[in-house]
């Protein structure tokens, strides 16, 4: 079955669409504070619109510069600049912190952004802290990234097969009972289990592929992937060419990993949390550490016409046209994660 370009762009423009992971968040604060609102309304929501996005999912995520001592400090300006963004745009976006109130947002026209923690350094073993985070309107918690925290070690770890810490324990517990969901993307593999162990609400994979597809640490195991769909949570599809294919990447590699997701978990269960780099990187990275490598890995290899939001209709397009039901692309295009965001789970 093909699908005509007309077709799937009509698809994805009648779908609401979702993404589970932008870090725009760290653009926007690099700026000063009084430039918050309108960079975000001038460089950000068109990407987001042309992409037509109705619901982002915005990472706060502290880079090693500001580690350990500034991490909280970092964190508060990120989630600040957050709510300055949706107070400068009231017209274009809302900081969402129910699943009503993402529902009463996408239903104005306008984007629902929802705050999540991305690796937990600002909180260490001051738990209490996450009730703050949660109270600013964060949703989503994720407690490592590469490395090791206080909570847990990041899959970049996976050979020390580590679980969780007694404080990662306490930690998921606590975030369990404030109704914000936990998310195993960057948590190592003997961690992933330990949480689907404990877990006693729906667990979520904001930007994570899988791992029979490719294999990198970063990926889901097939087990993982069926054990986070057990718990009625979500895994959304990492975007970032490096988690897809170790060949040049194209949609096609995009679509396999989804087809996986799909195939393991339903496809009402998978879903994309995009962790779009180029712009990140572009003005981070010095000219002179260009191209950026990571584990062995250009950062610059993109899956040609994903360099942004404004090219997310080109995966509903392709599922579209790999055979896929009109239903399946609209859940993965955003109705599934919206769904996840918006019912009691979170």
């Amino acid at each position: 079955m093909t699908a005509s370009p007309t077709a799937g762009h009509r698809l994805h423009t009648s779908a609401l669409v979702a993404d589970a992971h932008n870090d725009l968040l760290m653009l926007v604060a690099r700026r000063p504070p009084q430039r918050w609102a309108s960079y975000f309304r001038d460089v950000w929501y068109p990407q987001l619109r042309a992409g037509g996005v109705d619901l982002q999912v915005l990472p706060v995520f502290v880079d090693n510069e500001f580690r350990p001592e500034g991490a909280l400090r970092e964190s508060l300006r990120m989630v600040e600049a957050a709510h300055r963004i949706a107070e400068g745009n009231p017209d274009l976006v809302a900081l969402c912190r129910t699943g009503a109130e993402i529902d009463t947002t996408i239903q104005s026209g306008r984007i629902a952004l929802v705050l999540a923690l991305e690796g937990c350094p600002q909180i260490d073993t001051d738990l209490e802290l996450l009730q703050t985070f949660v109270r600013l309107g964060v949703r989503i918690v994720s407690f490592t990234h590469f490395g090791r925290t206080a909570l847990a070690d990041g899959s970049g770890e996976d050979r020390a097969g580590s679980r969780l810490t007694r404080a990662g324990v306490e930690a998921l517990a606590l975030l369990e009972s404030l109704g914000a969901a936990i998310d195993v993307s960057h948590l190592g593999s003997a961690g992933i289990d330990h949480v689907l162990e404990l877990a006693a609400r729906p667990v979520i994979a904001t930007h994570s592929s899988a791992r029979s597809v490719h294999h990198h640490h970063r990926n889901l195991s097939d087990d993982h992937i069926r054990g986070i769909a057990a718990t009625g949570g979500l895994v959304c599809v990492n975007l970032y060419a490096g988690y897809l294919t170790a060949e040049p990447p194209t949609l096609d590699h995009v679509v396999a990993h989804l087809e996986r997701v799909a195939e393991l978990a339903g496809p009402d269960k998978a879903g994309i949390g995009s962790d779009f780099v180029a712009d990140l990187f572009a003005e981070k990275v010095p000219a002179c550490y260009r191209p950026l490598i990571i584990e062995g890995t250009n950062t610059e290899i993109l899956v040609p016409g994903l360099e942004g939001p404004a090219g997310l209709p080109l995966i509903s397009h392709a599922l579209l046209a790999a055979g896929h039901h009109e239903n399946e692309v609209r859940g993965i295009a955003g109705a599934n994660l919206a769904r996840f965001l918006g019912s009691k789970h979170c």
